[in-house]
């Protein structure tokens, strides 16, 4: 196994940073069939969400690959390699393992414990299957990803712990309130209608909103959601949240009769100014000159990625820290009279509406420095724990099925052989009937499954240990076996229709 990640989160780098690299769908579609082009790397998968950008491979090469994936990132998110690369952080084998299972249980989020994140690990998952990017490695990594994070949830109370981006973005909004208290009776606007929009529209139900307007580039699925919302208060058995969808070109008339609004689209530029924020609350606007933008820091030598894999990526973070230039739009006094929530990476909200008077804006950035002191429940060194176990299960499971197409091919050898002595005792004894052949048979067989019994259950468990990889490569020398046969029994079991479908 040689796994390798390349990424940067929000932990290593600064939210300006992340907006400026986000992927749109197109780009990680390109930038997993040019990683797979590229010659270090055999498999690919990429988890691209608001906070975070990972670029998974299977690599023959490590520093080469580390070399490439770096590259590619940085072509693909046209941000520059030089200053991208102080933010990257670099896992490799069983602490990239160790890493994809922190973050499918909530431990590497924003909110630690939020449930999001196993959506979009499922939805990496299912591209790299869709464009045939992911193979046996990150087949079988991902789904048992999905399965540490649902296992964590049900098993521990990490729940407890976190909540969803948008539970943590609206009670940043309520400032200090009870979130159903401050949302009862308020008009909602919902820009957008994917899985973060429609996540916040059905949290915006629960909370008590008393009416919601969905606008959504595509009509018909921002009537969806709609139907979907009106569905969930029907099934509920309560009162249904008024919902009705608009065209995007309506967003400026719904802005004067809203009291919220939650924006998260893929649009690559702004979708609300901030000149458009204070037509609608019929306020002047003034533009500022935007601060000077920070010096970066000299560019991280490639090299240097090896030793980030031993010391935790703690120079890459340091370098991250060094660089970095929060900037939040100092919020306006007074009584709110528009709360804008963006979730958009990125973002869809111009930040200068923050200044503008009785408005409240809180999005990615204000959210990521709000979190930084959201205090960690106990039950976070139990997912820890199960995380440490479950990587080390990982870990004997690939080993173990590194060995399994020898053993399979050393059994196919021996009844090669069995079958070939068979035939000749029939040329040398052709007056043998029916049942003495069969009970011949029989018997050589069991002697050879007894011998065979023992040398390779060993095996496995010796191959499943730390270390146990040169076991196979004995084994396929002590038997003579043929390398190819090998070779077409791996290939069978890779492409397996049933392999890494949930």
């Amino acid at each position: 196994m040689s796994l390798l990640v390349v990424g940067l989160s929000h932990r290593s780098a600064p939210v300006s940073v992340l907006e400026r690299a986000s992927l749109a769908a197109d780009a990680q579609v390109k930038l997993l069939q040019d990683t797979l082009a590229a010659e270090p790397a055999t498999e690919a998968a990429v988890l691209a969400t608001c906070n975070r950008i990972e670029l998974y491979a299977d690599v023959d090469k490590f520093h080469a690959g580390v070399a490439e994936l770096s590259t590619l990132l940085a072509q693909h998110s046209g941000v520059g390699l030089d200053e991208l690369t102080p933010y990257l952080y670099v896992h490799y084998e069983d602490r990239a393992v160790h890493h994809l299972f922190s973050v499918a249980c909530g431990l590497d989020s924003m909110v630690v414990g939020e449930g999001q994140i196993l959506g979009q690990i499922k939805d990496a998952l299912a591209l790299g299957q869709e464009l045939h990017t992911a193979g046996r490695l990150l087949n079988d990594l991902f789904q048992q990803a999905l399965r540490v994070g649902k296992r964590a949830h049900s098993e521990t109370g990490i729940d407890r712990a976190g909540q969803s981006l948008v539970t943590f973005g609206l009670e940043q909004l309520a400032d200090g309130r009870d979130p159903a208290a401050w949302a009862k009776g308020k008009r909602a606007l919902v820009i957008g209608a994917g899985s973060m929009s429609s996540l916040a529209a059905a949290t915006l139900a629960r909370t008590g909103v008393a009416e919601i307007v969905v606008a959504n580039r595509t009509r018909a699925r921002a009537d969806r959601l709609v139907e979907i919302l009106s569905q969930a208060g029907s099934q509920a058995g309560g009162t249904s949240v008024a919902a009705h969808a608009v065209e995007m070109a309506s967003v400026s008339d719904e802005l004067t009769r809203a009291d919220v609004v939650v924006s998260c689209t893929g649009a690559t530029g702004l979708v609300l100014s901030a000149e458009a924020v204070a037509a609608a609350l019929g306020l002047d606007f003034a533009p500022h000159e935007a601060p000077t933008a920070p010096v970066a820091a000299p560019a991280v030598e490639l090299d240097q990625h090896a030793a980030w894999v031993e010391n935790g990526s703690a120079t890459a973070t340091a370098q991250a820290q060094a660089v970095r230039r929060v900037t939040v739009p100092a919020q306006s006094t007074g009584p709110v009279r528009l709360a804008l929530l963006d979730l958009a990476m990125p973002r869809d909200i111009d930040g200068d509406a923050a200044r503008l008077d009785g408005v409240r804006l809180v999005d990615i950035e204000s959210l990521a420095e709000a979190s930084a002191d959201a205090p960690m429940a106990a039950d976070v060194d139990q997912v820890r724990t199960i995380v440490a176990d479950e990587v080390a299960a990982f870990g004997a499971a690939q080993r173990a099925a590194h060995i399994t197409p020898t053993v399979v091919a050393l059994r196919t050898m021996a009844a090669g052989v069995v079958a070939g002595e068979i035939a000749r005792l029939d040329g040398r004894l052709p007056d043998l009937d029916e049942k003495q052949r069969a009970e011949i048979s029989q018997t050589v067989r069991r002697v050879v499954d007894k011998l065979l019994h023992a040398p390779t259950v060993r095996v496995k468990q010796l191959a499943s240990e730390p270390g146990g990889a040169g076991y196979a490569d004995a084994l396929r020398e002590l038997f003579d076996l043929d390398p190819q046969t090998v070779a077409a029994v791996s290939r069978a079991d890779l492409n397996d229709p049933n392999r890494g479908r949930s």
